[in-house]
């Protein structure tokens, strides 16, 4: 096995590295979410899978940095990090503005030639699918109220006040690069999707979500949880199930096929 490439303390988490993983997976967070977000995946496909978890600007180690507003500058950003990390097959996972990062980061790879062998695309709607959201332009009560509406914060966090409203700026940052974002037309991956949705989000419909299907010239799969936008949470693992059986089938088919 290659010696794994030196982590430049920024974009990249690994909390259990795994050496001599044969596949790497990397996790894009949430609006608002950071790589810890990630945690318990790491430690459950440890040490067959190495994960990564993509920490963006403006949140826990790196707040004190500039946040970075539109999903096109942040996908070139991360782009040019992961590319060290290219030694092994990787897999993304991305949930809700995860999920466009990681498809916009993938596009880029693909340029490379070292594009993902598989794009789970986790509580939201396909690129081709817009809704009209202004989350971004709500005042900091209106944020926070979103926060508790989508039940995907630390209940915690939620109840202390002067940390709730330190998270608010990168949850602004965030939430107006994802209302912002629209792909290029006929913007495509060639690796296969498998796009997860709860069956009562509200972000996303069953619609929605099978729209990714457009957005790839290879093979496409939907997987339907019971829950919300944050089904992740409560069906974690089903979610897990979902990507072992993945790993499997890429250990079992022949390098290069």
């Amino acid at each position: 096995m290659s010696v794994p490439p030196v982590d430049d303390g920024l974009w990249c988490r690994r909390f259990h590295p795994a050496q001599d993983a044969a596949d790497r997976l990397v996790c894009f967070p949430h609006a608002g979410g950071s790589a810890s977000f990630y945690f318990p995946v790491s430690a459950a496909l440890s040490p067959r899978v190495d994960v990564l978890a993509v920490q963006y600007p403006g949140r826990q180690d790196r707040r004190s940095e500039p946040i970075v507003d539109d999903i096109g500058t942040l996908a070139d950003r991360i782009h040019e990090a992961l590319k060290a990390w290219a030694d092994r097959p990787l897999t993304f996972f991305g949930h809700s503005m995860g999920a466009v990062l990681a498809f916009e980061v993938a596009r880029r790879l693909e340029r490379d030639g070292e594009g993902p062998v598989r794009l789970f695309a986790s509580g939201r709607r396909a690129p081709s699918r817009h809704r009209d959201e202004n989350v971004h332009k709500r005042d900091d009560d209106g944020l926070i109220a979103e926060l508790r509406a989508m039940s995907g914060t630390d209940s915690r966090l939620l109840g202390d006040d002067e940390l709730l409203r330190m998270i608010l700026p990168a949850l602004r940052g965030d939430y107006r690069a994802v209302e912002t974002y629209r792909s290029e037309p006929g913007a495509a991956v060639r690796c296969p999707i498998t796009a997860l949705v709860g069956d009562a989000d509200p972000k996303t419909t069953l619609e929605e979500a099978e729209g990714w299907e457009e957005h790839t010239t290879g093979s496409f799969g939907l997987s339907v949880f019971p829950g919300g936008h944050f089904y992740l949470s409560s069906r974690s693992a089903d979610v897990l199930e979902v990507l072992s059986e993945h790993f499997a089938g890429v250990a079992a088919a022949p390098r290069g096929a």
